[in-house]
């Protein structure tokens, strides 16, 4: 069994330790980035989407009184030729006016079911904060250790160099049996 390993160098563990630390950097940005867009649109939803649409709501809800009061106008004047634009004009209003309660309705559930919906990515995002918070550095302190470790080795070889394998064990010289 041999009992020297045949090291040349140690830059393939610096190489990758680099390359490790370069890693980590990139998936710490990229994962700060995907947990700042979750909080972006809980936000969007919650405050932006919830706002716009009650306003929607309310201002349809006032085209839709406005033109069922000019409806009522044409027809106490008989207006026949008004009256059927103005009721185009009220159908108009209401279809404009149930979209508007229809977003309000899903930005509702949106708001309510949000962090059940996203609750599980987000855990799994959490789960690689973990690792690399945790595990990511301590592999990087082994790299260091082992390279270390390795240049130590390779100093002792230069200063010792092993002696050559028929050098290690060398063999008796035969015995010629006697007769």
């Amino acid at each position: 069994m041999a009992t020297n390993a045949k090291i040349t160098s140690v830059d393939a563990i610096e190489a990758f330790r680099a390359s490790l630390i370069i890693f980590l950097n990139k998936a710490h940005s990229a994962l700060d980035q995907e947990l700042d867009e979750i909080r972006r649109v809980r936000s969007w939803i919650q405050n932006d989407q919830r706002t716009r649409w009650e306003n929607e709501v309310r201002k349809r809800a006032r085209v839709l009184a406005q033109a069922e009061q000019e409806l009522l106008s044409a027809r106490m004047t008989k207006a026949a030729d008004n009256l059927t634009l103005q009721q185009m004009a009220v159908n108009k209003a209401k279809r404009a006016l149930e979209e508007a309660e229809d977003k309000m309705r899903k930005v509702k559930l949106w708001t309510r079911d949000f962090d059940g919906a996203v609750e599980p990515l987000s855990k799994g995002l959490n789960s690689l904060r973990s690792t690399l918070d945790h595990d990511m550095p301590q592999a990087i302190a082994y790299l260091v250790e082992m390279r270390n470790i390795m240049e130590e080795y390779l100093e002792v070889q230069k200063t010792n160099p092993a002696p050559t394998a028929g050098a290690a064990n060398p063999e008796p010289p035969a015995e010629e049996p006697q007769a």
